[in-house]
């Protein structure tokens, strides 16, 4: 005499749509399948295919970290715990000692091999850079992921993994219109700009990387925010570094100088004598550029 199993399993695969007991009607829903005559189920444990994190309550959700281009290992490596349990409860020393060899033998394999132990350092590079630099998380991606593409293709053989990091960020930067110079995010650096501006030309030109061109009405509001001066004063130096962005006075000059010259002119329209080397040490440029994009305004008489 065949089984209860394989005699309900033969009859459901003769007729999926009939109960095979009663050759009652079949519903499924979201969890399992049942008979609508007798209540004989006939499937269950179906796979969810919802989010895996349940909310236990308002706040708090169980879930793991998303996964992340500022890691080596996108953010998946497992991270050993000191001195207290899941449950917060101290550890013996015992205990302790044995977690202390384990985190020992996971940092030694933590690498696979030396690319994935320089992608690492670079990445930790950049991360603080962007922090020192108080930039945003998706600068720190981008960047990260320009780090990656230039070890990819194999950019970093002969230069420095410090200084291509550096240029990743300054890369990011240009592409989203972020007024950073050079020497702005070369200040926290670990490496002499030359070999940052060397990098970064080498990010450019193989990567071709769609940097845009930044310009002096960028640098405005945050040379003004670091000389505190009024909204006035601001407004009216924006106004003169679009009417000679629009002039095409500004193509070829740097920025940062031509906006303090923009800042120097409306604080001295507005009545507050901006002195010229107070401008200059803001934009880290020297007074005679000051002066000179000075007389580029006055010439332009905007």
């Amino acid at each position: 005499m065949p089984s209860v199993g394989r005699r309900l399993k033969t009859q459901k695969e003769a007729n999926p749509n009939q109960c095979p007991e009663c050759d009652g009607r079949v519903t499924t829903n979201a969890v399992e399948t049942i008979c609508e005559e007798c209540g004989l189920v006939i499937d269950e444990e179906r796979i969810d295919h919802g989010p895996e994190w349940r909310a236990f309550d308002d706040e708090r959700e169980r879930t793991g970290a998303p996964l992340t281009a500022a890691r080596h290992d996108r953010g998946l490596s497992t991270e050993i715990g000191r001195g207290t349990d899941a449950n917060g409860n101290e550890l013996s020393g015992r205990k302790r000692r044995r977690l202390a060899r384990m985190r020992r033998e996971q940092t030694r394999g933590r690498f696979q091999s030396k690319a994935e132990r320089n992608l690492a350092h670079g990445l930790g590079e950049v991360r603080r850079i962007v922090s020192a630099l108080e930039l945003s998380e998706m600068i720190r991606d981008q960047a990260c992921q320009l780090f990656r593409s230039a070890q990819n293709e194999d950019l970093l053989q002969g230069r420095s993994i410090e200084a291509m990091a550096t240029a990743s960020v300054y890369g990011a930067c240009r592409c989203d219109g972020l007024s950073r110079t050079l020497e702005d995010v070369t200040d926290p650096a670990r490496v002499e700009q030359s070999r940052v501006t060397n990098a970064y030309k080498t990010l450019n030109t193989e990567l071709g990387l769609p940097a845009q061109p930044v310009t002096p009405s960028a640098f405005v509001p945050r040379l003004a925010s670091e000389l505190d001066v009024s909204d006035q004063i601001r407004q009216r130096a924006r106004q003169l570094a679009e009417a000679s962005e629009s002039t095409g006075a500004t193509t070829g000059v740097q920025p940062s100088g031509f906006a303090a010259a923009c800042l120097y002119k409306a604080g001295r329209e507005d009545g507050r004598w901006l002195t010229q080397s107070d401008i200059a040490e803001v934009a880290n440029v020297s007074a005679v550029t000051v002066r000179t994009h000075r007389d580029t305004l006055d010439e332009l008489a905007v």
